[in-house]
């Protein structure tokens, strides 16, 4: 990838939209919003302190998250639609 977060922030790929509600229904892509789940693709180096002391970032790349629906800055990159976001608006990183 070309592109290199720096300090506390993350690029985030955003996974697929599910394309079938949980009765079965299939949905239409019109009326399907903006998954808020995604894989970390690349993380910058860490948080500066006040103390100027960097604190690594709790997520690597490959975590799957969750995130804010408005949050972070879209991006396109080599024809790929990325995130950037800092890691304080990432809400959870889902396991298993």
């Amino acid at each position: 990838m070309k592109l290199r977060p720096l300090h506390d922030r993350v690029i985030i790929k955003r996974l697929e939209a599910e394309t079938k509600s949980a009765g079965g229904i299939v949905i239409p892509d019109t009326a399907t919003e903006k998954p808020i789940k995604g894989e970390v693709i690349a993380v910058g180096a860490g948080k500066i302190l006040d103390d100027g002391k960097v604190r690594p970032l709790a997520v690597k790349p490959g975590d799957k998250v969750l995130f804010g629906k408005y949050s972070g800055t879209e991006v396109k990159v080599d024809g790929e639609e990325l995130l950037v976001m800092r890691e304080e608006d990432l809400v959870a990183v889902i396991e298993g």
